[in-house]
């Protein structure tokens, strides 16, 4: 029985109690009254638009809300036993709750965090801060072979494809980077009406299915990759080597999700469960995959072209840099993708034991680059974990230029991490296929909140900065970020952490990075 169903049942029970009291017996008001007032209440859940929970669980779905009144304990106590998937802390859930609903997020009594523990980050503030900038600054995203470059906003939406959520997910996330003026990743499951319809700036991202320009095969099809790389929504195209929660194991979306629709946008059979190898076709060596970068920006007409990774071998991604120079081209930007990042389903061990967490991985790819004397002409994205405007800031002193969230753009479409993402029964709405439990998700509403979240974090980030003392991003030093060593120790990452300077692989490599600068070969991708 639908849930309709069952409201309108409550309701002429209820009213058919009220007229046994009015005819019979005085005592009949007894459930009469509570099941009016559950109708009633249930019928204002189902017309409500800001709780996709009502909307599908209407007068039920008030125990998340009641136990959300005592948040602070319940949630702690969970967070103390790993009951709860890893989540967010607490403080940075509120937060981005509070943030996309639009309301303020402060607290009195300061940090409930122990300062001293060992692993304690904080930002250094300057004694002269700066006003904070009027306008976010935006990340010119173009090298020297890019003819039309893109001016990337601070924070954007990471990669989530359509298939992994609905297309009332896919519909707010995209509206919202359209209101806001940010760029939606539209992760690999192809390019659909939903990424299009609303307006916003999207990076097209090519996996390894090639979904969405793919040939019966499997193949990459450059034909219908051209057509729809030059839509003008589309301002850049970004190939996945791999992800953060399962690097080197493809992606798998089951067969109960793939509709007649998601199979049209993903070129796959419909009903089928759909599988994403571990490796691209079209490349075998770090010199293959430089000129099929090259050869995605020749077909997209000159937009800027890019690839997505989790960061493994340090060897692997200096060879990539050595062919960079061997080929003359490079790749207009990098996404790195942490490993304690991902939003869909994957093996625990994976997630929890395989791939480089963002720092390391952002130290790697920052430092390789400058050594190489490439970064001037590469763009650096961070992908894991990136919810509030520390965050941001952090990531962009270990260098990063900008910022992708996907969990906390799910929390603003309405995620509970109810963690049912795999099953096609998401209690909001977010994550599934199921149109009758999709359209408990207000698009308008959902695109509101993800707005707001953007502009709030952006905000924030500006506002932290300007507290340090800067004004921009590219004045961010590596000495503005502390970490916490022992009860009486605590280091800057300028200190902790080995800074390459410009061209300096070239000159004469520093011993730590010899070995795997020598043995790193453009023509194979040596472990």
């Amino acid at each position: 029985m639908t849930r309709i169903g069952l409201v309108v049942l409550v309701l002429f029970v209820a009213l058919a109690a009220a007229a046994a009291a009015v005819g019979s017996s005085p005592w009949w008001w007894f459930a009469a009254a509570p099941l009016l007032v559950m109708g009633l209440l249930g019928v204002g859940d189902l017309i409500q638009r800001r709780h996709s929970v009502l909307r599908n669980y209407p007068v039920l779905g008030h125990a998340r809300f009641l136990l959300e009144k005592i948040r602070p304990e319940l949630q702690q106590y969970f967070i103390e036993r790993n009951f709860d998937g890893r989540p967010f802390d607490r403080d940075t859930r509120t937060i981005v709750y509070e943030r996309a609903k639009g309301t303020d997020a402060e607290q009195p009594y300061g940090t409930e965090r122990d300062v001293y523990r060992p692993g304690y980050e904080f930002l250094v503030p300057s004694m002269a801060p700066c006003a904070v900038p009027e306008t976010a600054p935006r990340v010119r995203i173009g090298g020297p072979d890019c003819g039309r470059p893109y001016d990337m906003a601070l924070l954007n939406v990471s990669a989530m494809s359509f298939g992994s959520l609905s297309a009332n997910a896919i519909l707010a996330l995209n509206g919202g980077a359209a209101a806001g003026g940010f760029a939606h990743d539209t992760g690999e499951g192809g390019l659909s009406e939903y990424h299009l319809r609303p307006g916003g700036d999207l990076v097209w991202e090519i996996g390894t299915g090639y979904f969405g320009c793919r040939t019966d095969e499997g193949d990459f099809d450059p034909a219908e990759f051209a057509d729809k790389a030059a839509h003008e929504h589309v301002k850049c195209v970004s190939l996945k080597l791999s992800q953060g929660a399962k690097p080197g194991i493809g992606g798998v979306l089951p067969g109960a999700k793939v509709n007649a629709e998601i199979a049209r946008v993903r070129d796959v059979p419909e009903g089928r469960t759909v599988m994403s190898p571990p490796y691209h076709r079209v490349f075998s060596t770090p010199r293959e995959l430089v000129r099929f970068i090259a050869r995605m920006r020749e077909l997209s007409g000159g937009k800027p072209t890019g690839f997505k990774l989790c960061v493994g071998s340090r060897r692997q991604f200096l060879a990539v840099c050595k062919a960079m120079l061997a080929e003359g081209t490079a790749p207009d930007f990098i996404v790195v993708d942490g490993a304690e990042g991902g939003t869909g389903a994957a093996p625990l061990e994976f997630a929890d034991h395989v791939g480089t967490p963002l720092t390391e991985g952002l130290l790697t790819v920052h430092n390789a680059l400058v050594g190489a004397g490439l970064r001037d002409r590469v763009r650096i994205g961070a992908s894991g974990k990136i919810a509030t405007g520390t965050d941001l800031v952090k990531r962009m002193v270990q260098g990063a230029d900008y910022g992708n969230a996907a969990r906390a753009m799910m929390f603003a479409v309405g995620c509970i991490q109810a963690q049912r993402c795999h099953t096609n029964t998401c209690p909001t709405g977010v994550t599934t296929q199921d149109p009758r439990r999709a359209r408990a998700l207000h698009v308008g509403d959902k695109t509101l909140r993800v707005q707001r979240l953007q502009k709030a974090t952006v905000a924030s980030a500006l506002e932290i900065m300007a507290a340090m003392g800067v004004t921009d991003p590219a004045q961010l030093r590596p000495h503005m970020l502390r970490r916490r060593i022992d009860p009486r120790t605590e280091r800057s990452f300028e200190e902790l952490y080995e800074w390459l300077a410009p061209g300096q692989l070239l000159a004469e490599p520093p011993v730590s990075w010899a070995a795997d600068w020598a043995a790193a070969d453009p023509d194979r991708f040596t472990v």
